[in-house]
């Protein structure tokens, strides 16, 4: 549809289209804070009006380095509006890492909270091409060589509408398992065709197909009590928060996030709460569990949380466990659980659903949508469905142009088999006749053990089976004999013995694949969007012998 003259599909133009159809309209919800559409499109706009002034525009990037706030979502718009990239910078990064996104993306802007600033300091020597630093005050002192965000707006004029391009794109850095993060470029009408049709056909709605249609249909569902109130659980600077948002606005939502630095159960529920949200967007169990705690807290208080309001979890990113489900269900009986496995690549590869009153089906159970397959990871052929085969999964329809500056690495994951472009990103596992997926584990961790091939995600799900296991990560470290031996990572509710542990296991899945040793910490690592840290589980499993 990038062709079409009424609707450009880039995403400043329309949301300037939801301004027009509502402004009163909240958009955002960030903790205490709240912005309309109008309040939102000033600050991008006078933010779009002083970087225009300072020579940022078309094709240049700005990087990003912020925790949830009411700039974060202002600055993707700024960028947006000037048809310039956003680029999301981890905020836990440490200097090197951060002067290594600003420098491999060629960045020209730098939007970062004050109290980060002085990682921004250290690195500004390996981020040359960075030449406009704009500080959020969030209570610490401005740093040599940058502005106040807040001066920049004020000082501004706001910019001027302008044309736009649906081939505009917008950069999401993945840290991935391995190496260095990788930039996933995607353009505004891949993005449109991954998010907004999703949104536009799993509520029986006609694509719209002009910029127009698209505010008006906003509006009316607005209206009429049918937009979502979505929460994203995960933090902004992952891709997953950015793009539901997306996803939400379109249906004329308003989207929720938590304002405090760090996950707490107990904000989001108060969130849900308070803003009667509908929706509730998570990753895996790293994030249920805690919530279903903290449900369990205030039950035992005599706490009763109203929280019917609520219809649709969903989880993407990592696998959610069927007791976490079991969990809302008892809680949330309105709602709906979505399952999915997905990648900043592209997706959904596999999907699970619950529907209320379901019975959850097991951990780790999924259906492969029509357009998902396995390629046999030797051959580079597609695997039809019932093969044992381990494959990777892969996904056609709307996706990403590649990686930033990388084109070895996007002709690996970017495949075109028989005339259809796949995205691949590297997730074993095999699909039988019914579409049933059983999901194997990441390729690039793999674990080879005296020639056998052991996916780490299928031995995590089969130790969160044993009723004192918290949380789990598994990775193969070197060993003399056969390689690599497998060793779990986990965290633990009660004193448990290893061996009671591998014995769990291979009562789920073959002996050879059950870890040989067990390292207890007091709390498994994972990134703040949910996802396992493998190099952080491996250095825990080697410090410890």
């Amino acid at each position: 549809m990038s062709g079409d003259a009424g609707l450009s599909e880039n995403w400043a133009t329309l949301w300037e289209a939801f301004v027009d159809a509502h402004p009163e309209q909240t958009a955002v919800v960030i903790g205490d804070e709240s912005l309309s559409w109008r309040e939102l499109d000033d600050q991008a706009s006078r933010l779009a009006g002083a970087l225009g002034e300072r020579g940022i525009g078309q094709g240049t990037r700005m990087a990003q380095l912020m925790f949830n706030c009411p700039e974060y979502l202002g600055s993707a718009y700024a960028a947006f509006k000037l048809r310039a990239s956003p680029v999301n910078v981890n905020y836990r990064y440490k200097a090197p890492e951060i002067a290594y996104i600003c420098d491999n993306a060629g960045a020209e802007v730098l939007v970062f909270h004050g109290s980060l600033g002085e990682r921004v300091a250290d690195a500004r020597a390996s981020m040359p091409t960075v030449r406009v630093l704009l500080q959020v005050d969030d209570g610490a002192p401005l740093i040599d060589g940058a502005e106040w965000y807040h001066e920049a707006i004020a000082a501004a004029e706001p910019a001027e509408r302008i044309e736009r391009s649906g081939d505009d794109t917008l950069m999401l850095y993945t840290g991935g398992t391995t190496g260095n993060p990788k930039g996933v470029v995607w353009r505004h009408v891949d993005l449109f065709g991954g998010l907004a049709y999703t949104a536009y056909m799993s509520a029986g709605i006609e694509v719209p197909t002009t910029v127009e249609a698209v505010g008006r249909i906003a509006a009316e569902l607005q209206v009429d009590g049918k937009s979502p109130v979505m929460l994203c659980a995960p933090p902004l600077m992952h891709g997953t928060a950015l793009f539901l948002a997306i996803g939400a606005f379109v249906m004329g939502g308003t989207v929720v996030l938590l304002g405090g630095r760090s996950f707490d159960a107990d904000e989001l529920w108060n969130l849900v709460e308070r803003e009667k949200v509908t929706q509730i967007s998570l990753v895996g169990d790293a994030f249920a569990r805690p919530l279903n705690e903290a449900l369990d807290v205030a039950e035992s208080t005599g706490r009763a949380r109203d929280l019917t309001s609520v219809t649709r979890i969903v989880s993407t990113g990592a696998t959610l466990s069927a007791d976490q489900k079991r969990g809302f269900q008892a809680r949330l009986p309105n709602a709906a659980i979505f399952d999915m496995i997905g990648a900043s690549e592209g997706g959904p590869f596999a999907v699970s659903m619950t529907m209320p009153g379901d019975e959850p089906p097991e951990t780790a159970i999924f259906t492969a949508p029509p357009h998902v397959v396995t390629i046999d990871g030797e051959t580079g052929e597609v695997l039809p469905r019932g093969s044992d085969t381990p494959g990777m999964l892969a996904a056609s329809g709307a996706m990403p142009r590649g990686y930033w500056n990388d084109d070895a690495k996007t002709a690996d994951t970017f495949r075109v088999i028989d005339g259809v472009r796949y995205t691949v990103p590297g997730d074993y596992a095999t699909i039988a006749d019914d579409g049933t997926v059983t999901l194997l584990g990441r390729g690039s961790v793999c674990i080879n053990s005296g020639g056998e091939k052991i996916y780490p995600e299928e031995v995590e799900v089969a130790a969160r089976l044993h009723p004192n296991v918290v949380d789990a990560t598994v990775v193969g470290v070197p060993h003399e004999r056969f390689g690599e031996t497998v060793v779990l990572v986990c965290s633990v509710s009660a004193a448990t013995d290893a061996d009671d542990i591998i014995a769990s296991v291979k009562q789920q899945i073959a002996d050879y694949k059950a870890p040989r040793r067990v390292v207890i910490v007091d709390e498994v690592y994972r990134a703040p969007n949910g996802k396992a840290d493998y190099r952080w589980a491996r250095e825990q499993a080697q410090a410890a012998g």
